[in-house]
């Protein structure tokens, strides 16, 4: 199985940023757990702050793993673009998020991204990308 983890703006900086929301473990380390923990599992692995980046590599793993965990970060409430990469693709896609972004600041409770998704996981924290990965195991068997 071949999953895609595409993260977008600014979380590069996991364990740097905002630690109070968003923890003190970078995405290095988190991907270094999934590879341990799902061994049988190829990841990719994509991060950029550029929307159309994010756009490119949407189409450009969409049509070639078993899944897609996704983290739009910003752009998840200002990119119908990457809404629409997403339509588009056949893989399976989850999006993640760290913080609960209906706890935080108006603009960031709607989603571009929500309604052409499988699922979301919200507020969980990195662990939220350990789900993601599991509910895409379970729909390969």
């Amino acid at each position: 199985m071949k999953i895609a983890i595409i993260n977008g703006p600014n979380l590069n900086l996991l364990g740097k940023r905002e630690p109070g929301i968003y923890g003190n473990e970078s995405f290095d380390s988190c991907l270094e757990k999934l590879k341990v923990n799902f061994s049988s599992v190829e990841f990719v692995y994509f991060q950029s702050n550029v929307e159309g980046e994010l756009v490119n590599a949407i189409q450009q793993y969409g049509f070639s793993v078993d899944g897609i965990v996704i983290n739009p970060a910003a752009y998840t409430h200002t990119s119908i673009a990457i809404g629409d990469a997403i339509a588009a693709v056949k893989a399976s896609v989850v999006e993640v998020h760290i913080s609960n972004l209906h706890s935080r600041e108006e603009f960031r409770k709607h989603s571009y991204v929500s309604a052409v998704v499988n699922g979301s996981i919200i507020g969980l924290g990195l662990m939220g990308y350990e789900l993601a990965v599991r509910w895409l195991i379970d729909q390969t068997r």
